[in-house]
């Protein structure tokens, strides 16, 4: 039996299981899948639609089902569902969908199928585990679509995916498929929506535990919350158990399998994670492997993979992990624990082994584990260090040790990015006697949850308590949690001051030393002192070397030569410091790096890839709890949406990324610049003002405005002039371009002269306007800023054309309309286009009727009738509000209308089809 497809008892049926629970997001993938089944009124229609076992195809199928019952048009619903038991019998689906069809002749079957169907009824036939139908059905069904397209066939399909990702299914629904759909895990927020519809409330910690044991799937979040009892859900995470009916699969898939299959099984369980086939053959005690590796594959219970030539087993999940550890003793457990520890290579897996096979405490095994945890941590491999910093709290006798150990290992957690779970040990740690690191771990996690205040105050209650003279360890980590707290306080001196604490200390060599001088640099760089700060991290890699703490290094680099237009290395540094699959990376710091590399894919239009990143680092950023991180990582997204006019999924990153005036200042500069770009994309100026206001203010003067880490000085000015505070814009401008010219910052000054440009042209010289938007230009050509150089472009074009220089507005704004094309920048792409048809350079201007609308009315009158006010278009048109009136005023006398409401209905019949 094998453990994909169990043979389940009726009451643990998936659609009972649902019955009871609405469905937790999926909204949109209804609303398509409702929109391409009615799509088969004017053209017939396959649709596949897969997902794992559990993850809720089923109940998507039932709620299309129920919706296109009770919508229109009306649907002829036909539905069946496939067992693995009847996949080798010919035309089974067909004759269960169709029972009064002769199914003997195949090669008319397609032509009678579809003349069952009621004429001009659109008709739905829904397969559910469509992987299990036999061939010959599906073949029917495809050709039937296929040749018939014009009646109204809309057969929809549902397969599983296997654990491992390949699709247990025929070729011919690949083949078949026009539309495939996936119905994807959900993700901690809707397993805490769909707990609480159970009347269970889970932490956000719970919440992402069970996500992460379940994988995201309703059927088994849902088996477990009504299995379990409610206390299971509070305080630490608990060791989850699989569900009974995954329990029951398992059990009986063990019971068909040789001797050598189960101890290969329950080897891989214990191991947990990948691990090289011989290491589990060698647990196992199998000289042969693969007649106990097939077997076990076959049903399910490993997955095999090869990485770097290496055959690796692995549980397929969580779930199954826990049944298979459920049929083993306690005493078979510390067995095989005891066989790992001997079959490992590397010493920090041998240890944890033995210890996880000895309960009860043992001080020698204790100082062993803290020995080797440490000297994970002064290497920066803090996964490690976390697990068996905890493990030595477990088997320490002295209750003193006991704490002391668990405090580092709760900091270790942090500093590998768990910030979850580490936070399921707050009330325990607040419980223990008040010392440095107690208050040092509290502020480190409230740094990484996003809370300045409580880490000030946990911070400075640390280093009050500390012994400088004595503790020179504890009290350099505290300089190192002050400098991470700076760098979110974007606080470049207070960051120097404590990074040279921390070397004073304990010497540059040492670790923590080195990670506080890995975030030196950017601090350095935010007072003004950039060569400085290029030169440390030169320094710098000669006490780095590689690996988890080079990692930090790559990233504080990367990030440093972005800001200061060295865009070719930065994308280097921070594509290698992303990944934490080498020893001991840190979520914490591939997220910091994914975050700035998004950001340097965005400034070089690579924009299909920043999205990527930041839709995969927001989930991770979500899953860890990393809530400081998520404002940076969204506000790229905010600007790439806004920028496409893609205005729902803008509004949905600038939700995501949300902060308020308490938040650290690097959570509300990136939510107040991605604000600003959703509304200048709206052409919404005085919003821009809005959201950029903040940075305004005394705080912001200094590491914020320092040219290059936040490009906001030349949107705020630029929305001034567009706004006509000409006066203002020219005394906000000034003091900034100072700055930049006393750096030397190229891309910086490119975006500043643009804004000059602007305001120039806006006072009527176009001659000083021309030099600054060309200096502008000439700046940006050596970079590769492809959406800085279309933003001069067309800021540039506009200039020309309020100016009347129609021609040379023209090829400007040409040349901003193929950059912006290239990202597809659809907003301003079609500001392009009004652009140039409202200077008419390519106008047919010959025997035009003397009624005829201008190019310049005609881009006016458009815009009206969208509704948009006149001020509204003098800001997308760059024009006066005046000069909107005007046309206005031309246009209703040329068309015989008396307000903006016959207008709006005049364009639209010129606009409608005859």
């Amino acid at each position: 039996m094998s453990v994909r497809s169990p043979d389940v008892p009726a009451r643990h049926r998936y659609g009972e299981l649902m019955s009871s629970s609405p469905l937790i997001a999926r909204g949109e993938l209804l609303d398509a899948l409702v929109s391409a089944v009615h799509d088969a009124a004017e053209r017939s229609t396959f649709i596949v639609v897969d997902g794992a076992a559990g993850v809720g195809k089923t109940a998507v199928l039932r709620e299309l089902a129920a919706h296109l019952d009770s919508s229109e048009p009306r649907t002829s619903l036909r539905r069946v569902s496939a067992v693995p038991w009847e996949t080798n019998r010919p035309w089974e689906i067909a004759r269960q969908c169709f029972p009064a069809i002769d199914t003997s002749d195949a090669e008319s079957l397609p032509e009678r199928i579809a003349e069952s169907f009621a004429p001009a009824t659109l008709t739905a036939v829904f397969i559910d585990d469509a992987q299990d139908s036999d061939a010959d059905s599906l073949r029917a069904l495809a050709s039937t679509v296929r040749r018939y397209r014009e009646s109204k066939i809309a057969v929809v399909c549902t397969r599983r995916i296997l654990p491992a990702g390949n699709i247990d299914s025929h070729d011919v629904l690949d083949r078949a498929a026009d539309t495939r759909f996936v119905v994807e895990p959900l993700q901690n927020d809707h397993v805490a929506g769909l707990a609480a519809i159970q009347g269970v409330i889970l932490s956000p910690s719970s919440a992402a535990h069970l996500t992460a044991h379940t994988g995201g799937r309703p059927k088994q979040v849902l088996a477990l919350l009504r299995e379990l009892p409610s206390h299971m859900w509070t305080g630490v995470r608990p060791e989850l158990p699989a569900p009974e009916y995954v329990q029951a699969a398992v059990r009986a898939a063990l019971s068909e399998s040789s001797a050598d299959t189960v101890r290969l099984v329950r080897a891989v369980a214990v191991l947990d994670g990948a691990r090289p086939l011989a290491t589990a053959c060698a647990v196992a005690e199998i000289d042969v492997p693969y007649p106990a590796v097939d077997p076990a594959e076959a049903l399910g219970l490993v997955v095999v993979r090869r990485r770097s030539g290496i055959t690796l087993l692995e549980c397929p999940d969580g779930m199954i992990r826990a049944a298979v550890l459920a049929t083993m003793s306690r005493t078979c457990v510390a067995d095989v624990h005891r066989a790992a520890a001997e079959a490992e290579a590397d010493p920090a897996d041998r240890l944890a082994h033995r210890a996880e096979a000895t309960p009860l405490p043992e001080q020698h095994m204790a100082d062993e584990l803290e020995t080797l945890a440490a000297e994970c941590a002064r290497t920066g491999e803090w996964a490690n260090a976390a697990r068996l910093f905890m493990l030595s709290s477990r088997a320490s006798s002295k209750p003193g040790l006991r704490e002391d150990r668990l405090v580092r290992g709760v900091d270790a957690l942090i500093g590998a990015g768990d910030v979850r779970g580490a936070s399921d040990y707050i009330a325990e740690i607040e419980s223990l006697h008040e010392t440095p690191s107690r208050n040092a771990v509290l502020g480190y996690l409230a740094i990484l949850r996003g809370r300045p205040q409580e880490a000030d105050a946990r911070l400075t209650r640390a280093w009050q308590l500390v012994r400088t003279r004595h503790e020179h360890d504890v009290a350099a980590v505290i300089c190192h949690r002050q400098v991470l707290h700076n760098l979110a306080r974007c606080d470049g001196h207070s960051l120097v001051l404590w990074a040279d604490r921390a070397v004073e200390l304990v010497g540059a060599d040492h670790p923590t030393a080195v990670e506080a001088q890995a975030i030196r640099g950017l601090g350095l760089a935010g007072t003004g002192r950039v060569s400085e700060a290029l030169a440390s991290y030169d320094d710098l890699w000669g006490h780095a070397g590689t690996g988890a703490v080079g990692q930090r290094v790559q990233m504080g680099a990367g990030w440093l030569h972005l800001a200061t237009d060295s865009v070719e290395l930065a994308r280097a540094e921070l594509e290698a410091a992303a990944p934490t699959d080498f020893l001991g990376g840190s979520t914490r710091i591939a997220l910091w790096a994914n975050a700035w590399l998004a950001r340097t894919y965005f400034v070089t239009g690579e924009w299909d890839a920043a999205l990527r990143i930041v839709g995969l680092s927001s989930d991770l950023a979500d899953s860890s709890g990393a809530a400081l991180i998520v404002p940076l990582l969204q506000w790229t997204a905010m600007q790439i949406h806004a920028l496409r006019g893609d205005w729902d999924a803008a509004a949905s990153s600038s939700r995501r990324g949300d902060s308020g005036a308490r938040d650290y200042e690097i959570m509300r500069i990136p939510t107040a610049l991605g604000r600003a770009a959703i509304a200048e994309a709206r052409a919404d100026y005085a919003g821009v003002l809005r959201a950029l206001s903040p940075l305004t203010a005394q705080w912001a003067q200094a590491d914020v405005s320092e040219p290059g880490f936040w490009a906001w000085p030349d949107v705020y000015a630029n929305a001034l002039v567009v706004e006509g505070r000409l006066d203002e814009a020219d005394a906000f401008l000034a003091p900034h371009e100072a700055r930049v010219a006393e750096r030397g910052h190229r891309s910086a000054h490119a975006r500043l002269a643009c804004a000059r440009g602007r305001w120039h042209g806006a006072t009527g010289d176009l001659v000083s306007a021309r030099a600054s938007f060309e200096d502008a230009l000439d700046s940006l050509v050596p970079l590769p800023l492809v959406y800085d150089r279309a933003r001069v472009n067309y800021a540039y074009g506009q200039t020309l054309r309020r100016a009347g220089k129609r021609r040379e507005a023209d090829v400007v704004i040409s040349a901003a309309r193929e950059d912006y094309l290239s990202l597809g920048a659809t907003t301003y792409v079609r500001r392009c286009d009004r652009e140039l048809k409202a200077g008419g350079v390519h106008a047919t201007l010959k025997d035009r009727p003397h009624n005829a609308l201008t190019p310049q009315e005609d881009a006016v009158s458009s815009l009206v009738a969208t509704g948009l006010s006149n001020r509204e278009v003098a800001a997308e048109l760059f024009l006066s509000v005046k000069t909107v009136q005007f046309h206005l005023t031309r246009v209703y006398a040329k068309l015989g209308v008396r307000s903006r409401s016959e207008l709006a209905a005049a364009r639209a019949t010129e606009t409608t089809p005859s």
